[in-house]
């Protein structure tokens, strides 16, 4: 069964709300030659909708690697845990930014989950957050609330 789009009014919202970065590894979405997507951190058959409380902006990786996994491994306690949800949690509970602000730091069991599991420290994201680095571009200012 094929999903109806998400309207274009209700993804321009949530693009606002996230501030224009992916609500995972915080990639601003102007840096990004593939589009980004509307997420469900909670997806269809777990009872997500479409509507603005139901969705996050989300980079290609992410939302590739996450695809509809709700849990994951914390690599240090090895118990499955829930993954980042950016509608119920704050970014800057869950993570931080390296002293270098190259790689995103799991404070959390969830956020160490989310870290291994959506590949937020891949290879292609550290090289981007180096030329944005030196951009002055990264780290945000102040990452998703």
């Amino acid at each position: 069964m094929r999903r109806k789009a998400i309207p274009r009014h209700l993804r321009r919202l949530v693009r606002q709300r996230a501030h224009c970065r992916c609500e995972y590894c915080q990639h601003p979405d102007a840096y990004s030659s593939a589009p980004y997507a509307c997420d469900h951190p909670l997806p269809h058959v777990g009872g997500a909708g479409d509507s603005l409380d139901d969705l996050a902006w989300s980079c290609p990786a992410c939302n590739g690697h996450k695809a509809s996994k709700t849990h994951a491994p914390d690599p240090k306690t090895k118990r499955l845990v829930p993954l980042f949800n950016p509608r119920l949690q704050k970014w800057s509970r869950h993570f931080a930014w390296s002293e270098d602000s190259r790689f995103v730091v799991g404070l959390t069991a969830t956020g160490r989950a989310t870290v291994e599991a959506l590949c937020l420290n891949s290879e292609e994201l550290v090289n981007l957050r180096e030329v944005l680095i030196f951009a002055g571009k990264h780290p945000p200012q102040s990452s998703a609330e």
